[in-house]
């Protein structure tokens, strides 16, 4: 280091710093210096150097602390004296500059333990816990003994960098060293152990301390958090308030976030009314933020964005809790309407707030609105992010436009495992399972070991296309070549893939002789092939095992109801009906999503709500006259209602995607591609109306419902009416 940085006194031959002394001891000398003068008559001494550095580290002022050290430099005040180089050494820790704290530590020959001890903290706490590690090694060669203030940072850097068997060594030492009975030691082993997810040892530890102080509470509450035990966290708390310890801040984030990670709103409500009796009327913004997110995750967004409004000064936690509460629960225009507010009010969203209001987007098929967020992130600069590219990737391919789906994949620069993962169920929706598979075994040469989710993908994409015999080549290799063990869901796709090509007998096999407990969502595989090829004694067993399951589940009430229904069962489907019915379920009415000028318009079944209603059913009688002159016959066998015919034509003309597709028709020209979304599967009678559609009004038609895409053109379906 030279003398030649801004601090004038640096030049030792004409030096004229100016201090004044408004007190006779040195310290108080020391502080008052005049930091902009011109020079000093005199250096420091080396007790000013000490009190001078001393301050510095309260206020980590770096410039001031470069200037000095140059000045002890050439003023030689610093050569060989121990106790300047161990006070600056402790300086450049404090302001998180360990390669310079370093270098004049290994120039001091007598080390005291407070620099050891100093030096082992900077490491572990500036993101350095191996250097850590090594210091602490070097430490005990050159004699030197741990003590209280040592075992805390090591016992960190063993957590951090989850070296079980080192960190149970040092916790030997500890015992050995008796200082097991120290709460700061014992804290820092109760904070190891639970970063090892090792609950059982902090559990036993926390229980054997003889005293706790709040910071012990709040380890064990945050150690059940971080190894996903929200419920035992809960019961942390009460233990507390039983023992009479007042909670913190600290406290309350982890408990709110117990309580948002079980959907317990009334525990939750407790915990918000706690801090109103013992707090400051909720004037802390993060906890705020914390019940926002929590209310959200309860579905008790009505509770959020109440406090959300009663929020003076929102910040982007604040938005983006309450914009990702309504995209989780998949009220999509509410997220995109906050989010526009959210720009409007210049609150800077970031990747979080994106990546939300593209899942958003995803729901409804929002093109539109998808491409103007990818255009704000271009300039904002978040698309260098792999979170929000993969996002992207994920949003264009969901709201229909796998060409924009593929050049976003194919414009990152690096690919984690989940955005291949993203772009096979891309295609795999699309019903292009041989691009599923062609990208999967790309990803396989470039040595991304798959998972279980990746084998999902690629197994739906199978079933989605009816490639058969390669979803079984891919599903026998997970064992034996991906090290991956079959799970639930790849049953689940199996039996899928074999029930929806009509090898109903051999999936009902694979789910009596597979080695894992068959699911809720395997036997759901099972009926749903089941009411495709219209096997009503095997759609019976598996209903009944779902029941007994998920006794909840409504749609596979609906699907065994409409399974009887399709076989003209009547007594059957009222008697299921009478169950849904007894049971307190209810079936989600049919509702389809267009966008239209940045726009996304809602129609339910039989809606008479829009604006544009009389123009729309009279679209839609004028498009039912032209295709019954082109010999289209409706297929009423599919109105799962013992009414008469007329009413089930109907019927059929009331669904929501025809409502959908008519108000698009009025709204739009000629080659406009119009994209429609639909909560439920779209029906077979819909199906044949908007193939028929499309040939007729020379328009392309992109339909998503419930399970995968259709894309309609020319009167033809990429589905080939496989699905």
């Amino acid at each position: 280091m030279n003398g030649t940085v801004t601090f004038k006194l640096l030049k030792p031959n004409n030096s004229t710093l100016y201090h004044k002394a408004h007190h006779t001891n040195t310290a108080a000398a020391a502080a008052t210096i005049n930091w902009s003068g011109q020079g000093a008559t005199h250096p420091l001494s080396s007790l000013q150097c000490g009190a001078l550095l001393q301050s510095l580290t309260n206020t980590k002022s770096f410039t001031k602390g470069r200037q000095l050290h140059a000045h002890m430099i050439t003023c030689g005040t610093i050569v060989n004296n121990t106790y300047l180089n161990t006070k600056l050494a402790a300086w450049y820790v404090s302001c998180g500059h360990m390669a310079e704290a370093k270098v004049i530590f290994d120039q001091i020959l007598l080390k005291n333990s407070f620099l050891w001890n100093f030096m082992i903290r900077g490491y572990a706490c500036n993101g350095l816990p191996l250097k850590s590690l090594v210091l602490y090694r070097e430490m005990l060669s050159f004699g030197r003994n741990s003590d209280k203030f040592t075992y805390p940072f090591v016992l960190k850097a063993c957590g951090d960098l989850l070296l079980v068997e080192i960190g149970r060594q040092v916790h030997g030492l500890v015992l050995v060293s008796g200082l097991d009975s120290d709460i700061y030691v014992c804290n820092s082993l109760l904070s190891m152990y639970s970063k090892f997810g090792d609950m059982g040892t902090m559990q036993m530890l926390f229980h054997n301390m003889l005293g706790r102080d709040l910071t012990s509470w709040n380890t064990v509450l945050s150690g059940y958090m971080k190894n996903n035990k929200a419920r035992d966290a809960v019961t942390v708390f009460y233990q507390m308030r039983k023992a009479a310890v007042g909670a913190d801040e600290t406290t309350l984030l982890a408990l709110l976030s117990a309580c948002g990670d079980l959907k317990d709103v009334k525990r939750g409500k407790e915990i918000h009314g706690y801090f109103v009796r013992n707090g400051d009327e909720l004037c802390n913004k993060f906890l705020i933020n914390s019940l926002i997110d929590m209310y959200s995750n309860c579905n008790s967004l009505s509770d959020a964005r109440q406090l959300f409004e009663e929020l003076k000064v929102k910040d982007s936690v604040s938005w983006n809790s309450l914009i990702t509460g309504y995209e989780r629960h998949e009220d999509a225009c509410t997220s995109l309407k906050f989010f526009c507010q959210m720009v409007m009010e210049d609150a800077a969203p970031d990747e979080i707030t994106v990546v939300a209001v593209l899942g958003a987007c995803n729901q409804i098929s929002a093109l539109q609105f998808g491409s103007s967020v990818h255009s704000y992130i271009l300039k904002k600069g978040f698309s260098v992010n792999c979170i929000v590219k993969t996002a992207l990737v994920d949003m264009y391919s969901k709201c229909g436009s796998l060409p924009c789906s593929r050049r976003a994949f194919d414009e990152m620069p690096a690919r984690s495992l989940v955005s291949w993962t993203v772009m096979v169920a891309g295609y795999g929706i699309h019903g292009r399972g041989r691009e599923a598979i062609s990208i999967f075994n790309k990803m396989l040469v470039t040595n991304i070991i798959p998972d279980e989710g990746v084998l999902t993908s690629v197994l739906s994409a199978c079933s989605h296309s009816g490639l058969v015999d390669e979803g079984k080549e891919i599903f026998y290799k997970m064992s034996r070549e991906y090290n991956v063990e079959p799970g639930p869901t790849h049953f689940a796709c199996m039996v899928d893939l074999l029930g929806r090509s009509g090898k109903l007998d051999e999936a009902y096999e694979l789910v009596k002789n597979m080695d894992v407990k068959p699911t809720n969502d395997i036997w759901a595989a099972l009926l749903s092939a089941c009411r495709l090829h219209r096997n009503v004694n095997l759609a019976e067993i598996a209903a009944q095992k779902i029941f007994e399951m998920n006794p909840k589940g409504v749609s596979n009430y609906v699907c065994l109801s409409n399974i009887y229904a399709t076989e003209r069962r009547w007594d059957d489907v009222e008697r299921v009906r009478t169950l849904i019915r007894r049971r307190g379920l209810k079936k989600p009415p049919g509702s389809s999503f267009v966008e239209l000028d940045r726009m996304v318009h809602q129609f339910f079944v039989g809606d008479r709500s829009h604006q544009q209603t009389e123009d729309i059913y009279a679209k839609l009688k004028d498009l039912s006259l032209q295709l019954m002159e082109a010999g289209y016959k409706p297929d009423t066998s599919l109105v799962l209602y013992d009414v008469d015919e007329e009413v089930k034509e109907r019927m059929l003309w009331n669904h929501s995607e025809r409502l959908a597709l008519a108000f698009a028709l009025i709204n739009t020209g000629p080659g406009t591609t119009i994209r429609i979304t639909k909560n439920l599967r779209v029906c077979g009678d819909c199906h044949t109306v908007t193939k028929l559609i499309s040939k007729l009004m020379c328009q392309e038609i992109i339909m998503r419902d419930i399970r995968r895409f259709h894309h309609f053109r020319d009167g033809l379906c990429s589905c080939c009416d496989y699905w």
